[in-house]
């Protein structure tokens, strides 16, 4: 589903116009970020949480040449799933 997609089905589902569904996406995404990079986590009910993680550095491999390189030390998104959202997938609801 595209972000354009994702606005139509919410302005539809919620009986909104598409110009207020993709305002409220907006400030959804940016509120995400915002508070991922002053909290570090988002609990979202339902949906699940979105942590950032540190990952260390690390060796891998060009997957072109083979040749070793280094991997930087970096910060990463984690997303686990709630209950409820598996729930919903592995029993179709």
């Amino acid at each position: 589903m595209t972000k354009a997609e994702l606005i139509s089905q919410i302005a539809l589902d919620a009986g909104l116009t598409k110009a207020n569904a993709q305002k409220a996406v907006t400030s959804l995404v940016t509120v995400v970020l915002k508070t991922l990079k002053k909290d570090g986590r988002l609990p979202i009910y339902g949906l699940g949480v979105f942590e950032v993680v540190k990952k260390p550095k690390r060796q891998g491999r060009n997957p072109r040449t083979g040749e070793p390189l280094t991997v930087k030390a970096h910060k990463a998104v984690k997303f686990k799933p709630s209950k409820v959202l598996k729930e919903s997938v592995n029993n179709g609801k």
